[in-house]
């Protein structure tokens, strides 16, 4: 099995994500092949609570699936569930 090579990307975490994290967003080099393995990562790194199927993901400003590639470059952007009041 060939690994991937890493690809360099910008994440934004916003609400709950950004809380977990500790910021609201970082360069990164990950081999995460897809959306759904790169907050997988993330997931596993910052211990995130939510699955990716409560969140919304977005690269280079258009929303995404979480099963599309993951681009070298790319500006990407979890949303997670907005709670009113």
């Amino acid at each position: 099995m060939t690994q991937a090579s890493p690809r360099q990307i910008q994440i934004q975490y916003f609400a709950l994500l950004r809380e977990k994290s500790g910021c609201s967003g970082e360069a990164l080099a990950t081999a995460a092949p897809t959306l759904r393995q790169l907050y997988e990562e993330l997931k596993a790194k910052y211990g995130f609570p939510l699955a990716c199927e409560r969140l919304r993901v977005a690269v280079n400003d258009e929303f995404c699936s979480w099963d599309d590639s993951l681009p070298d470059g790319a500006r990407v952007v979890f949303i997670p569930p907005v709670s009113g009041g």
